[in-house]
């Protein structure tokens, strides 16, 4: 089995390292990441400029650019043969709700299942963020999982750990997305050179954390996995739509 370890941020994160540690004795592991924090790049590929990739002294390869691009180039010219499974993680933080639409670690894995390979975002919830390893054996179960029974249909799987010892979790649920409030308002400050610049909010609190949402699983110390899709048509108001344009 060959897989493919990507992140959003940077390859030098000591959770890629401990995952491709982790993945070795499973398959033959291929890291190829950004060269610094993309976090929030979303689905982004670089456009207007050439890629570098180079290779660090750990053997991982890191590409100055983004989630996507890392493995945009790694499925379409980097590697000679294309990998069985993508995985990105583990993500420093969640990746639930909304998240999933700005999220590098997920856009990572959305990029290898348009180009057809089975890929996994990993991400560990909740603060504290100390138990990378819990996401880590989280993440070999599920490859061990894949490797004795393949899905018959294309895969996007969004995992998102609890912040808990391994032995502590309360099992897997299968579980949709939920929702966020809107997020806080930016921060808007002045620099010691009287130039206004504007912080980012943080992500609102969760809205829809009903049970059976990735709210509820991880709130519960339970792993939240999540089929993820990539068509963002909104089938029910196509008819409406129709309608409204006569």
């Amino acid at each position: 089995m060959r897989i493919l370890l990507s992140n959003d941020d940077g390859y030098y994160a000591p959770p890629i390292a401990l995952l491709a540690e982790l993945l070795a004795p499973l398959a033959e592991v291929t890291v190829v990441a950004p060269e610094r924090d993309r976090s929030g790049a979303s689905n982004s590929l670089t456009l207007d400029r050439p890629l570098t990739v180079r290779r660090a002294h750990s053997g991982f390869y890191y590409v100055n650019g983004t989630p996507t691009d890392c493995v945009h180039v790694a499925l379409t010219g980097l590697l000679a043969a294309p990998p069985d499974l993508v995985v990105s993680g583990i993500n420093d933080g969640a990746n639930m709700g909304e998240d999933t639409l700005y999220s590098g670690t997920v856009a990572a894995a959305t990029e290898g299942f348009l180009l057809g390979i089975p890929s996994l975002a990993v991400s560990l919830a909740l603060e504290g963020r100390e138990n990378f390893r819990t996401a880590g054996l989280v993440t070999v179960e599920l490859v061990e999982r894949l490797k004795r029974r393949p899905f018959s249909t294309p895969l996007l799987l969004n995992v998102n750990v609890p912040d808990i010892e391994y032995g502590a979790l309360r099992g897997q649920q299968v579980t949709r997305l939920g929702r966020r409030h809107k997020a806080e308002p930016v921060t808007k400050m002045q620099t010691p050179r009287g130039e206004t610049v504007y912080w980012v909010g943080p992500a609102g609190a969760a809205q829809d954390a009903g049970e059976g949402t990735d709210f509820h699983a991880v709130a519960n110390g339970r792993v939240s996995i999540t089929p993820l899709q990539v068509d963002l048509t909104r089938f029910s108001q196509l008819d409406a739509l129709g309608e409204w344009l006569q």
